[in-house]
């Protein structure tokens, strides 16, 4: 970075930072710190929802997801996002502003019971602990790979770099709350759609600069090639290499997007994120109207229109461009398991290991075969890395640590390593067919090794530390934004997590009659206890063994709660004479149905059924079949035992509840330009 990249950098995290603090100076009571007052204005809301949303998920791992053979298809996320937002506007927002409440579980006391409340904070704070590492690691992972790419002089760990993101989080939302997040967020959101653009406009400069590209050729089977260019225009390689992944309908059988998710599965969590989901629902829960909140939240839904162009678009170019260094980057993620697996199979013709190899050894390398690399030191180790994704290093005091579970199998589950590593893939399948059976015979359970093809989460480090230009203030406004995308996402978690804890468990059970200084305190020292929580647990999550996508991780781990609690909260707001068990009886189900089906999509032999491969294969089935199980137990609830009276939803609350119609006018544009997108980004247009 130059020295105007460094000032840009410094001056605008201090700004947010600082007008944070300013905005939020005479917060008082739990309302002022929590619900900034009740005060909040449309375009302060619009913004806020759209900072607080662009993290991890998009910059980092949509980018990531955009990489592989997935493509377009990730742009669902947020254009399905822009039509569950005008629901959320018109359909639950006037309910939820009616009931006066700070939290998404308090109205569930409003409607059900206090145990129904109960279990869903638990669940969510517990969930919230793993986004918040979650999101911190992804900020962490890209100003790592930023920082190595362009050869800094400092390059931070990912424990550094976690703890750097946590504390600038930390500071103004702990110091302001709800406040200052909604006017940072102005500032970040405003930057963030602007970086994303400056990232969109230089990858595809390059593209057009590039004389060979990298490129997937079947995202049936994630099939990379390579073609050469020599005069085409940028428009016409880029139509050319990503044709393929153009298409937001992906084959009913993928893993991550199937087409028949968009039907039901993807909706839960969507409507749970954006109309059920503290961290995102603060923000219009602080509305000073109704009307105002229902402008906000269809403004941000008019900017979730934009959102894959400056983040999807790019990450597809990425791959295009950057193929060979996501390759090398999958090599520390590798060396483990690619150890434990010669650990596990000595007989292994394609996987060596030597000491210290020279460089002579290393290029004798027969083709196709794997070298771990053992160093004895870390000072030896670092001075010995090598740019062949076919050499894996580590130090000797880790391979001799590794150790290797019984009836271990070595897989992936990106598509595009089976076409990267095709000799190896082969071996792997015989060797793990036989360790399947062995097991089986055994009734054992069989452990999971994972490689990694491409380290596609490395996708936006590779564009910000390759396409913009050195020493202009493009790299430190991009950088500053990205950083601002983390931070306003982790901010907007633990200002929730801070407020469910605070009014959900303390409040409730602990201390009913606490004062409001006693409340805004403990906010403000759960804030510094969940972000303690997120810099530890960040840099675990760059495991494979894990997830080869930091947003499969976000998305996927949901799934314990946003069926249950979507199907709960439309129960309630539709069936007026359901009884209060059914709020925990809903939340129960979804415990018990979406984990069970977890644990039944690890069983290799029932997943080599189709059917059930499709049904319970993926995430977002999953999701749908737990949805339409806790919605039919509430139902047998229900008719067996209804209420004598239905439920009335009272006013406890003094803010005007007018619905506007300028809203309503504006969310129908919404919804009309979401089809003709779906349309244009399919085999009907550019994906034929």
């Amino acid at each position: 970075m130059g020295i105007l990249d460094i000032i840009i950098f410094v001056v605008f995290v201090v700004s947010v930072v600082g007008i944070g603090l300013y905005k939020s100076r005479h917060e008082k009571s739990g309302e002022d710190y929590f619900l900034a007052g009740r005060g909040l204005t449309w375009w302060l809301i619009g913004f806020s929802l759209i900072a607080a949303n662009i993290s991890s998920e998009q910059f980092v791992g949509m980018s990531g997801n955009a990489a592989s053979y997935i493509g377009m298809a990730i742009a669902s996320y947020e254009w399905m996002a822009a039509i569950t937002l005008v629901v959320v506007a018109f359909g639950f927002l006037p309910y939820f502003l009616r009931a006066g409440i700070y939290t998404m579980p308090e109205f569930l006391e409003y409607r059900y019971n206090a145990a129904a409340r109960t279990i869903m904070a638990v669940a969510t704070i517990f969930i919230y602990m793993l986004l918040l590492g979650a999101v911190t690691y992804s900020g962490a992972l890209t100003v790592e790979t930023m920082a190595k790419e362009m050869e800094m002089k400092f390059i931070p760990t990912l424990a550094q770099a976690s703890l750097a993101i946590g504390i600038i989080a930390m500071l103004y939302v702990a110091a302001g709350g709800l406040k200052a997040c909604a006017w940072a967020d102005l500032i970040q959101g405003s930057a963030l759609i602007l970086g994303g653009a400056v990232i969109m406009i230089f990858a595809f400069k390059m593209l057009g600069a590039t004389n060979e590209a990298s490129y997937i050729e079947d995202v049936t089977t994630g099939a990379v090639g390579v073609k050469t260019f020599s005069g085409e225009g940028v428009m016409e390689r880029f139509m050319t290499l990503n044709k393929v992944r153009l298409n937001m309908f992906l084959p009913k059988n993928d893993a991550t997007l199937p087409w028949t998710a968009l039907l039901l599965g993807l909706w839960i969590p969507n409507f749970y994120y954006w109309g059920l989901n503290q961290y995102i629902t603060q923000r219009t829960l602080g509305s000073a109207s109704l009307a105002q909140g229902q402008k906000g939240i269809v403004f941000s839904a008019f900017m979730k229109l934009l959102i894959p162009f400056v983040i999807v678009i790019p990450g597809i170019i990425a791959f295009n461009l950057f193929a060979p260094e996501m390759k090398l980057k999958a090599v520390d993620d590798n060396a483990p398991v690619f150890a434990r697996y010669l650990k596990a199979n000595p007989d292994t013709r394609l996987v060596q290991i030597a000491e210290s190899p020279s460089a002579e050894a290393i290029a004798a390398l027969p083709e196709g075969v794997f070298l771990v690399a053992v160093y004895p030191d870390e000072f030896e180790l670092k001075n010995a890395r090598s740019k062949n994704p076919f050499v894996l290093p580590m130090s000797l005091e880790k391979y001799s640590k590794l150790q290797v579970k019984p009836f271990s199998v070595f897989e992936s589950e990106d598509k595009s390593w089976k076409t990267v590593f095709p000799s190896l893939a082969e071996e792997l399948e015989r060797y793990n067919t036989v360790i399947r059976e062995a097991a089986q015979s055994s009734g054992a359970k069989v452990n999971t090794e994972k490689f990694l093809g491409y380290k596609y989460d490395s996708a936006l480090g590779q564009l910000l530390s390759k396409v913009l230009p050195r020493n202009t203030g493009a790299v430190g406004f991009v950088l500053a934004a990205l950083l601002g995308a983390v931070v306003s996402s982790l901010a907007a978690m633990l200002n929730a997590a801070s407020t469910i804890f605070t009014m959900d468990i303390y409040k409730k059970y602990l201390s009913p009659q606490a004062s409001q200084k006693t409340i805004v305190t403990l906010g403000r020292i759960s804030v510094i206890v969940f972000t303690a929580i997120a810099v530890f647990l960040a840099p675990q999550l760059g495991n494979p063994k894990i997830s080869n996508s930091i947003f499969t991780i976000i998305q996927e781990s949901q799934g314990f709660l946003s069926p249950g609690v979507l199907a709960v909260f439309v129960f309630g707001l539709l069936v007026r004479r359901a009884p209060g068990i059914c709020g925990v009886a809903g939340l129960a189900t979804n415990f018990i149905a979406y984990g069970g089906m977890k644990y039944l999509s690890t069983i290799s032999g029932l997943m080599d059924n189709k059917i059930m491969s499709i049904l319970i294969g993926n995430f977002l089935n999953r999701m749908a079949i737990s949805f339409v199980i806790c919605l039919l137990v509430m139902l047998l609830i229900r008719m067996t035992r209804p209420l004598a009276q239905p439920i009335e939803f009272k006013q406890q609350t003094t803010i005007e509840l007018h619905s506007s119609k300028g809203a309503i006018a504006a969310g129908i544009i919404v919804v009309i330009i979401t089809l003709i997108l779906y349309v244009i980004f399919s085999p009907l247009c550019l994906a034929k």
